[in-house]
């Protein structure tokens, strides 16, 4: 008796559910906490019904088959294995709970004792813990997206610094060249300017007019490398400021060259000779007359630099539909096809060029005139046989 009394008192006050059902699956024992959990109040609501009535669908249909075939068969679903299920309550809600079912077999008859384990709090728990996680992962990834944002910000920035160290490395290194150089080409032709200027203070006394004609010459000739130096460091500079802009307007080519070839002619060294042609249905064109001007002048110069006496020079327009094209051509010293790739670089001279006078600029300005103006520049030469460089823009 006190054994029974003991087991009734610990069913009694469990505080997970307990029912027992018979073989048929009628309810013959439910404790208190197991009709709390379903809503219920006293156990006659509940003794003597199915159990089923405690399940939702589709578990209320199938649960007496359950019995029957484990009767039959002997295969266990849940007997002694126990698994998560949906309890139905009093008023129709639904919970979880974990079930796990024992069998007691007397001489007579068996029944199943399940226990009850309510799930609710748990789930609650867990969805709380999956909103928590998803909005974590959620501030993660905006963490993540703006941490790749500024990653991405300092990034520019120091390619932006690099770029702007890079720009400023090779101003320091033009400023070492522009004094290296300066020092070499101003020195030459101001001497040439000082020696010639004596000389004909001598000759004008002696009556000399030939000479005086002579050394006039040099100086000019001086004064206009000079000139040309100074242009050439005015141009760079402001390329390298930005201060270039692009003035594009109609006008006629023809006329224009003409009178290029006219005042470079009055520069060619002796019996030197331009020779002017244009190509084209039409010659009236939509560009920059300065900056083509000063490519222009820049070609012709060097062709007469670099050209002996007594020779050509080519100075062609072509205007067709589409582009205008300008060559300038030479026969002097050509360049060497192995320094052919640096031809454009600021302050390169070829070996070959000796002792004539130059910046080694003039072809970068011309360049980067070209392509302000959305043009190309080519050039195609064989040494001592002559050099050609072709202005192409597309219209």
């Amino acid at each position: 008796m006190e054994r029974e009394k003991l087991l009734i008192a610990i069913i009694e006050n469990a505080i997970d559910g307990i029912i027992t059902i018979d073989d048929r699956g009628l309810i013959e024992n439910i404790n208190p906490a197991a009709l709390q959990l379903f809503g219920f109040k006293t156990r006659e609501e509940l003794l003597g019904k199915n159990v089923s009535v405690l399940m939702p669908e589709p578990d209320k249909k199938r649960h007496d088959n359950y019995i029957a075939n484990y009767e039959k068969t002997g295969h266990k679903k849940i007997i002694g294995i126990g698994r998560e299920v949906t309890g139905q309550r009093k008023d129709g809600s639904t919970f979880p709970f974990r079930l796990g079912v024992s069998e007691i077999k007397f001489s007579d008859r068996r029944i199943y004792t399940g226990f009850i384990h309510d799930l609710s709090r748990q789930k609650e728990d867990e969805i709380k813990i999956k909103s928590y996680t998803e909005e974590l992962e959620m501030k993660i990834k905006e963490r993540t997206r703006d941490l790749i944002k500024s990653i991405n910000e300092l990034e520019t920035a120091k390619e932006h610094v690099s770029a702007l160290f890079e720009k400023e490395r090779e101003l320091n290194q033009l400023k070492t060249r522009f004094v290296s150089m300066a020092s070499h080409e101003f020195r030459t032709p101001l001497s040439s300017i000082q020696l010639s200027a004596s000389l004909i203070n001598k000759y004008v006394e002696k009556q000399d007019a030939e000479s005086v004609e002579k050394h006039t010459s040099k100086i000019k000739n001086a004064i206009n490398n000079l000139t040309t130096i100074l242009n050439d460091f005015l141009s760079l500079e402001k390329l390298e400021a930005g201060k270039v802009e692009v003035n594009q307007q109609s006008f006629n080519i023809f006329t224009f060259a003409e009178e290029i070839a006219e005042e470079m002619q009055l520069m060619t060294k002796q019996k030197q000779l331009i020779v002017y042609e244009h190509q084209g249905t039409t010659s009236e064109v939509f560009l920059d007359q300065n900056l083509l001007k000063n490519c222009i002048i820049n070609l012709i110069s060097n062709a007469i630099k670099y050209s002996g006496e007594d020779t050509m020079i080519q100075f062609n327009s072509i205007v067709n539909e589409h582009e205008l094209i300008i060559d300038v051509k030479d026969n002097g010293i050509g360049i060497p096809a192995t320094e052919m790739n640096n031809l454009f670089e600021p302050f390169f001279r070829a070996h070959n060029t000796g002792d004539i006078p130059g910046t080694g600029l003039g072809l970068n300005i011309v360049r980067r005139y070209v392509g302000l103006m959305n043009g190309t520049c080519t050039c195609t030469s064989e040494q001592n046989v002559g050099t050609t460089f072709r202005l192409q823009f597309k219209f």
